[in-house]
């Protein structure tokens, strides 16, 4: 089981997206787009797929109150420390880490875009979903 690291992320994040010779063509018939915070991302659904189990355990090792049947959901701004107090990533793998949830449906913004805002340093608040 991969541990909750920036390293762990990026690796995953970075497996998850196509390759030059994947779009020398032109854009791919296939893509699960998510809606990052700063970032629009395209991903392979095959390979997204296949770190499915990966990134449900990394999830999981975010604080309580992240998850749906637990806390509800929680800003953006705490998820930097796993459930046992370590600071594992900067905002940057945090956004990556909830890109890839969100595109295999295990994660999800809790309001939409135009309320961030109104939220706490402006940043949304994310939920893991069960499941």
């Amino acid at each position: 089981m991969s541990k909750l690291t920036s390293e762990a992320v990026q690796k995953l994040f970075f497996d998850c997206l196509f390759t030059d010779d994947e779009i020398k063509d032109g854009p791919p018939k296939q893509i699960v787009e998510v809606q990052g915070i700063i970032s629009r991302i395209g991903f392979h659904p095959g390979r997204l797929e296949s770190h499915r189990e990966e990134v449900k355990a990394l999830l999981a090792e975010l604080e309580d109150s992240f998850h749906e049947e637990k806390g509800g959901g929680w800003s953006f701004l705490n998820a930097c420390m796993t459930k046992d107090g370590e600071q594992w990533g900067e905002h940057q793998n945090m956004e990556q880490l909830f890109a890839l949830g969100i595109g295999l449906k295990l994660a999800r913004w809790v309001m939409p875009r135009e309320m961030w805002s109104s939220l706490p340093g402006g940043m949304p608040y994310v939920v893991v979903l069960k499941g």
